[in-house]
């Protein structure tokens, strides 16, 4: 099957030929033929790097009426590198559909650019929720006019607390539309989106639901927590022409692993989100024309990172979250090559492999940390290979060869060979020397009543550590449009923990209170002072006081139904009646 098979226009076949398309991937021969023909709703399931972006950007170009200068399609995805990949991708699509305008708006840069451009006329808005909702606060975009609302990678947005942004966002747009719903797992947050702001959706599945990408091999090392960057060192050296991502799981243990790495002479750099826009852009740019090797990063920073030809996947720490590991691993094997993702874990880390291995459906290969003989030899060779397809420059080193010549004359061929190779190998050598092995193996991996026993244990632990967190106060509430996933999003995004380290949320009125763990309490005060809420700056606290109630009631205010999130925003009924009335998302 060809794209034109599909049944785009030839403005856009042109286009994506020049950019080298030839097969339509799985999930881009089954979704663009549904979404040319149908007005419906969709949700798409495929790991990452199947060609999503493809699968929704196609058809939603192939639709937009060019001579309607009003926006038509609306892209919400839950980070800025994401954003400007999609539209950076959309526009090359549409390079041959004369007047056709994508716009990214982003937070981290200007807004009032970003403004301007919307106010000139955009078809398509790629946005992340965050600037989108500061851009409908200041009544400057209009969705009234949209025909199309894509949500992408569904359930990051999920777990970046991004949910209520996207309530009002839908709110904002037209009751008759089109949603197209795209993730790489399906968790019941998810599910639960697709049946509040979808109608009857045609769903594609490649792979099972929360597959990883069959082309992956999934590693494990082993090693004590204190030998983590030694076993990290001895991966990268022995795949000598790695280019890769590095996981960490805070900006703090990014910043150091990718400030030792640099150290020691590797071609790496961090990607973490104390880096200005300006600065993560000229790291991803280097990253992308393999200006470096090694990219080491944070989860949230990497989302959207779309670069072809990444061999390996090493996650120095696994993530808090064990679904983001798909999110992770996904970065390489893209469009249809293999990779390899790789895992650093301790001896008590074993379950959470486990874990993983459940959800992604696919079995964990272990392996030893590569030995010091093993990793000379690799190299060796390597540096072997390289000279012999080296391409000599007769012409312009044949003038100094003969005071080479005269200089090298006395030593045999073998000797010459072994002095060359030594003056880049030595190095290794000597390292190397006198290292020992530090593979370890984990506790146990198997058998059911073990696994139950752990998780007796584990649940334990999480009993005796509920008193270890401390209590935060926060300068925000209600009146300031402050809500809980508002503040896990800066919270968790300015300090890289993961929002399982959240305990206790209350929102009120005039402030809120919230509870983390007592070993981020450094980490909280030092990086989520001073943020920016829209426009007003969030002050934290630490307190040991709880908030004050009246009449049983937390804020004086109405309690919302058990939902949490202001009851049933879908109108109408949820069995029967016109799409009209079941697509209205009035809030209770």
């Amino acid at each position: 099957m060809t794209f034109k098979s599909l049944g785009l226009n030839d403005e856009i076949i042109s286009a994506i030929t020049e950019m080298g398309y030839e097969k339509p991937t799985p999930i881009q021969e089954q979704a663009i033929p549904y979404l040319l023909d149908h007005q419906g709703d969709l949700i798409g399931l495929a790991s990452t790097g199947t060609g999503k972006t493809a699968a929704f950007g196609l058809p939603l170009l192939n639709q937009i009426n060019v001579a309607d200068k009003s926006t038509q399609g609306l892209i919400i995805c839950p980070t800025r590198e994401l954003c400007l990949q999609i539209s950076r991708d959309l526009s090359d699509y549409s390079k041959n559909i004369k007047g056709l305008k994508v716009t990214a708006v982003y937070g981290g840069t200007d807004i009032v650019k970003q403004i301007r451009e919307i106010e000139r006329g955009v078809h398509v808005i790629v946005a992340t929720p965050g600037r989108l909702m500061d851009l409908i606060k200041r009544k400057k975009v209009k969705l009234n006019t949209v025909k199309t609302v894509i949500l992408d990678e569904a359930d990051e947005m999920l777990n970046m607390g991004f949910k209520e942004d996207i309530d009002t966002i839908l709110e904002k747009t037209p009751t008759e539309k089109s949603v197209w719903l795209f993730s790489a797992t399906m968790p019941k947050e998810v599910a639960r989106i697709a049946k509040n702001y979808m109608v009857d959706p045609f769903e594609i599945t490649v792979g099972g639901k929360n597959e990883s990408n069959k082309n992956i091999e999934h590693q494990f090392y082993v090693v004590k927590g204190r030998e983590k960057y030694e076993g990290l060192k001895r991966i990268l050296d022995y795949n000598p022409d790695i280019y890769g991502l590095v996981f960490c799981r805070t900006r703090r243990d990014t910043a150091a692993v990718a400030d030792k790495l640099m150290a020691d002479g590797y071609s790496a750099e961090p990607l973490h989100g104390d880096l200005s826009q300006a600065q993560r852009d000229r790291v991803m740019e280097k990253f992308r024309n393999k200006g470096i090797q090694i990219l080491v990063a944070t989860d949230v920073a990497a989302r959207g990172i779309d670069v072809n030809d990444i061999t390996h996947v090493i996650h120095h720490s696994l993530p808090e979250d064990v679904e983001n590991y798909t999110h992770r691993s996904g970065r390489t094997a893209r469009a249809g090559k293999k990779g390899i993702s790789a895992a650093i874990i301790t001896p008590s880390e074993g379950r959470k492999i486990k874990q993983i291995e459940r959800i992604i459906k696919s079995s964990f290969v272990k392996k030893n940390v590569p030995k010091a003989d093993e990793i000379c030899e690799k190299q060796l060779f390597n540096l072997v290979d390289k000279m012999h397809d080296v391409e000599v420059n007769e012409k312009e080193i044949g003038k100094y060869m003969p005071t080479v010549m005269e200089k090298l004359g006395e030593f045999s061929k073998e000797e010459i060979i072994a002095k060359f190779v030594s003056t880049e190998f030595n190095r290794f050598l000597n390292y190397y020397s006198k290292a020992k092995d530090i593979s370890a193996n984990i506790s146990d991996r198997g058998g059911k009543g073990s696994d139950r026993e752990r998780g007796r244990k584990d649940r334990g632990e999480r009993r005796e550590q509920r008193p270890n967190q401390q209590r935060f106060f926060v300068n925000l509430g209600k009146k300031d449009r402050f809500n809980n996933g508002a503040l896990l999003r800066l919270i968790c995004d300015s300090t890289g923990i993961s929002k399982s380290k959240i305990g206790k949320i209350d929102i009120l009125n005039n402030f809120s209170f919230f509870e983390a763990d007592k070993s981020e309490t450094e980490n909280i005060i030092k990086n989520a002072q001073g943020l920016d809420f829209d426009g007003a700056i969030m002050n934290v606290e630490v307190t040991n006081s709880a908030p004050k109630f009246s009449g049983g009631r937390r804020d004086g205010g109405k309690r919302n139904s058990s939902s949490g999130y202001g009851g049933n925003r879908r109108g109408g009924n949820k069995s029967g009646g016109n799409r009209s009335a079941r697509r209205s998302y009035k809030r209770n």
